[in-house]
């Protein structure tokens, strides 16, 4: 008998009672705004900055209304001006390019290695042409971190870390946000923490700290956060920051702060169900695992795997098989964006040159989500689908 897999690939788990309950407190008092509190209160979006600063052994951190503002944000802070070149993954999703192009400035896009990884090498050679890295962690997967910060730090380059999928994750035990100037994360429902939008930005600079809070929309109240410079820094910038506003508010900051205190246990449990994955696909004909570094400390919410030189309509064969099995599998190689697939030369408001060796690359990469919704069998039904369906079509 064929099996089939009935879960849901976008379900989430219900948030955490305490949770629940937080948001209920702050419905209840409707103090929604983070900057309305009452006296003597510390608000949820102040105390959640706080939390996150201490976990992620940070000196400060601001909470924005996204993990894409956030990036932005952390773009502005560090002086980047319409036109300036930026270098970034070409192997990202849209909103890393996008908050490039929304500053004005134009991106530099750097190869990716069959590792799913930004290509040192190809970065080496273009680091001489900005100032500026915004380094995407795409899918979880984390570079060799020294030597990029070596080669970066030469060169004089600032690196803003984009940590939407590797909150939780590690270099060399080293948490993933830490090593750059700045480190920008997302709290979308697809992400670590689930507030539906929401993002937060550490750094231990205190200009860029009091910069990036001015620009969230702090007005004069810079004062009410907990994990800022002293007011004499700001003294210093208030009068040149303008307002982008874009803070988080008090209700999706209550939801988070349960779940951050319980981020490392989530983080075992995905990296299970990751680990049952993988094992199932390995040595299916065809099929390249995505092989993890003994350095890197991963946070399995997603997995992808390659199917390297296959053909378009083979892919595509492969796709809608697992389809009609309920396997949800998504391909950054097509011509056109899907949902949420989309690679560099899809961003077409930069001009960028062809990088063959990674085309190769993405025209094979795989996506699959692992949602904590999953049971281990599940997973492990899930990869023998996989594993049939992409034999099938290679033997064929």
């Amino acid at each position: 008998m064929t099996e089939i897999f009935s879960g849901n690939f976008t379900q989430q788990e219900p948030l955490p009672e305490d949770a629940i309950e937080a948001a209920l407190a702050v419905l209840h008092h409707g103090r929604l705004h983070r900057y309305n509190v009452a006296p003597g209160e510390l608000g949820e979006t102040a105390l959640l900055e706080q939390e996150f600063a201490v976990q992620m052994g940070a000196k400060y951190c601001l909470a924005v209304s996204s993990g894409g503002y956030a990036l932005a944000t952390a773009l502005r802070a560090v002086g980047v001006q319409p036109g300036d070149p930026v270098l970034t993954n070409a192997f990202t999703l849209a909103p890393v390019p996008g908050s490039i192009a929304s500053v004005g400035a134009r991106a530099i896009f750097v190869g990716v290695t069959d590792n799913l990884t930004i290509d040192l090498e190809d970065l080496e050679r273009k680091l001489d042409q900005a100032r500026v890295l915004m380094l995407s962690h795409m899918r979880g997967h984390l570079c060799d971190m020294d030597r990029l910060m070596q080669m970066c730090d030469a060169a004089g380059v600032i690196v803003i870390e984009d940590c939407a999928h590797t909150m939780g994750a590690a270099w060399r035990g080293q948490l993933s946000g830490r090593q750059g100037a700045i480190g920008c994360y997302s709290c979308q429902t697809y992400k670590h923490v689930n507030s539906g939008e929401g993002g937060l930005l550490i750094t231990d600079d205190e200009k860029l700290a009091a910069k990036a809070t001015m620009l969230s929309g702090s007005y004069m109240l810079y004062e009410r956060h907990l994990a800022a410079p002293g007011p004499e820094v700001f003294e210093r910038i208030k009068y040149t920051t303008p307002n982008v506003s874009g803070r988080m508010d008090n209700l999706r900051a209550a939801i988070l702060r349960p779940q951050l205190r319980d981020l490392d246990r989530q983080v075992d449990r995905w990296n299970e169900r990751y680990r049952e994955i993988e094992a199932g696909l390995r040595g299916t004909p065809g099929l390249t695992v995505v092989e993890r570094p003994e350095d890197e400390t991963y946070v399995g919410s997603s997995i992808q795997f390659l199917l390297l030189d296959w053909s378009p309509e083979r892919i595509a064969d492969v796709t809608s098989r697992c389809a009609a099995r309920g396997v949800e599998l998504k391909w950054f190689g097509g011509a056109e964006p899907t949902g949420f697939t989309s690679r560099y030369d899809s961003w077409r408001y930069f001009e960028s040159e062809r990088m063959p060796e990674s085309d190769r690359v993405l025209a094979g990469v795989m996506d699959m989500r692992v949602p904590l919704t999953f049971s281990l069998e599940d997973c492990r039904l899930i990869a023998r689908i996989i594993r049939a369906e992409v034999s099938a079509i290679y033997q064929s």
